[in-house]
């Protein structure tokens, strides 16, 4: 049987990046993924500054093997009501795909991995975790996303009240007939909210590649509220093409209501596994990649004892980092008909859009960017794409 010193269960940006650090750190990682990389991954794909910076990432490098589309505007309104556009006049975040992306951290992470390897079994004993009978590790981390097994383990999915997003999506590479059909500017993502404020759809070119996708928190008929939502693109110009295939699905949880079961003895969630992403725009990248730093600090600080107590202070960094989740549960003091109306109108005005929906919600341009205790060395760089 084989043993590390941490094996961690999902390939995605949390995954890679606590493997990276803990890697740093001289601990013998070992990352498991039930799909083989690159693969594709529900996401409308785009990454901020502070994201860039945590991750130490070397944007001109990276874009010379990937896609990463520099986004300096957006165009945001209601499905069915005006766009407004509010143009920034800098780079304020990059589209990018989640299927090279998410390869290009694992492999820079420099860890070992057993991709197309699910975990079907999870066993803790005398203070050992065994994974499928033949591996054996002291830490246990998920990072497997909403249906990571570390997390139906550990019972956080038992959380009936947490709020949960179903979202479907598709990306294509347009051929020349349907650039020629497609009215979204590579540099100016679409943001459309549904009428009922339940959700909102996303159009981002990012160069020849369309994304297109809708997310709602209410998770009945999902794929209807798809539907309309091509029919509007199609009405309003943005894109009168077709899809080359099916729109795929995807569901996770918002970092509000309730408090996640984030750790217990030689385990810790993070990451979607963790159900940490951003309560008003989903977002749930620089969730996944912060909380990987802030449990790789913690399980360094650890020093190799990996019981409740010795990693409890990861909910301490996660609060003081992200807050205490919002309650949602309390009535409005309007009626829904009335707020619906106000979110229409403020939606439609330039200084609201962009100070509100676009820098506090999405861009969460008033967070600094989280600064880590890992330094990535000009050494450990490799051409990985």
């Amino acid at each position: 049987m084989q043993s590390y010193d941490t094996v961690i269960v999902g390939g995605g940006p949390a995954g890679s990046t606590c493997a990276d650090h803990l890697r740093a750190a001289g601990l013998d990682v070992l990352l498991i993924d039930q799909r083989e990389f690159p693969r594709d991954k529900t996401c409308a794909g785009w990454i901020t500054p502070p994201i860039v910076e945590t991750l130490n990432l070397n944007i001109e490098e990276y874009s010379q093997h990937a896609v990463c589309q520099p986004i300096t505007a957006f165009r945001t309104g209601m499905i069915g009501g005006k766009a407004v556009e509010t143009d920034y006049g800098r780079i304020v975040s990059y589209g990018i795909r989640r299927c090279e992306f998410d390869d290009y951290l694992l492999k820079r992470s420099g860890v070992p991995t057993q991709l197309g390897h699910a975990v079907k079994s999870l066993e803790y004993r005398d203070a050992q975790w065994e994974i499928n009978g033949e591996i054996r590790t002291p830490l246990l981390i998920g990072a497997g996303g909403h249906f990571c097994p570390v997390a139906r383990q550990l019972g956080a999915k038992s959380e009936e009240s947490a709020t949960v997003v179903a979202a479907q999506e598709i990306e294509f590479e347009m051929s020349d007939d349907d650039i020629g059909r497609c009215n979204v500017q590579p540099h100016q993502p679409e943001l459309y909210f549904c009428s009922d404020l339940a959700g909102y759809g996303w159009c981002f070119r990012k160069r020849n590649f369309l994304n297109i996708g809708l997310g709602r928190t209410n998770g009945e008929k999902v794929s209807h509220h798809v539907d309309a939502f091509a029919d509007f693109l199609k009405q309003t110009g943005r894109y009168t093409g077709r899809f080359p295939g099916k729109f795929h699905g995807h569901a996770y949880r918002l970092y509000e209501r309730e408090f996640p079961q984030l750790f217990g003895d030689g385990v810790l969630l993070i990451g979607d596994a963790a159900g940490l992403a951003y309560p008003q725009s989903g977002e749930g990248i620089r969730p996944a990649v912060e909380s990987a730093v802030l449990a790789a600090e913690t399980i360094i600080a650890a020093n190799k004892s990996y019981g409740r107590d010795q990693l409890a202070p990861y909910r301490d960094r996660l609060v003081a980092r992200l807050g205490t989740p919002r309650n949602t549960d309390g009535n409005h003091w309007l009626p829904q008909s009335w707020l619906c109306t106000l979110a229409g109108t403020l939606l439609g005005t330039k200084w609201f859009t962009k100070h509100v929906v676009l820098d506090r919600w999405f861009l969460h341009a008033n967070t600094a960017a989280l600064k880590s205790n890992h330094e990535r060395h000009e050494k450990h760089e490799r051409k990985v794409i």
